[in-house]
């Protein structure tokens, strides 16, 4: 089925809030890096910037940069009104308001807006989605994939969530998923411990870490998978 533009919610991350969700040492940065539902956040902009490797995947690189621009001012104020009827839910420390987090998520997006034309010429943004990437075995060193799997459990099944992690493992060394929680609720996602015990089962080294980053509370942890 063809992915539809009004059906995504686009909302981007910079390299600053990357480095938090997935732990990213110096030496990690160094590495070839594959971001999967990476979306309009400006990681893949910011790495380039700094000499880094980076190729983001997301369905939503099908569409033009004007179509993505369009869509990001639909559904902007929507967000950030549902962000302030829903303060508990989030810790504002780093980030003090929804009109900051506006302000943040916008400067991210407008540099991938401003970065994508020429990412898709230097295929640095590939039209591809989980669990099928279009890469060959081993092709990187690191697998990223933020607020995609376990957030919307209720939608993706645990069968999904194996399927594109061992699929993320066999493009990369090591895979780093974050958050573990669902989006609405905040609880740890319930595939969690299924997928943990399935990745076991399929001889795979798999730990939940605690990572200096927490925006919707109780999301401060990522799955490490090698």
């Amino acid at each position: 089925m063809a992915l539809k533009l009004e059906n995504v919610v686009p909302w981007g991350r910079c390299l600053e809030e990357y480095v938090k969700m997935f732990d990213l040492t110096s030496d990690d940065l160094k590495l070839n890096i594959v971001d999967c539902g990476g979306g309009p956040a400006s990681f893949n902009f910011e790495m380039t910037q700094l000499g880094g490797k980076v190729i983001s995947c997301d369905p939503i690189y099908q569409f033009t940069v004007e179509e993505i621009q369009s869509r990001i001012q639909q559904v902007y104020s929507q967000i950030i009104e549902a962000q302030k009827a829903t303060l508990e839910n989030f810790v504002w420390q780093d980030i003090a308001s929804p009109d900051e987090l506006g302000k943040v998520r916008m400067a991210a997006m407008n540099k991938f807006l401003a970065d994508f034309p020429q990412g898709i010429s230097q295929k640095r943004y590939v039209k591809s989605e989980l669990p099928n990437l279009p890469f060959t075995e081993g092709k990187f060193d690191l697998a990223l994939c933020s607020h995609f799997l376990f957030i919307y459990s209720n939608i993706l099944s645990a069968d999904f969530h194996v399927s594109s992690i061992v699929e993320m493992r066999r493009v990369a060394s090591e895979v780093r998923v974050f958050p573990v929680i669902t989006q609405f609720s905040g609880e740890t996602s319930p595939h969690l411990e299924p997928v943990i015990n399935q990745l076991t089962d399929r001889g795979f080294q798999v730990e939940v870490r605690k990572v200096d980053y927490e925006f919707q509370k109780g999301g401060n942890q990522m799955l490490w998978v090698r």
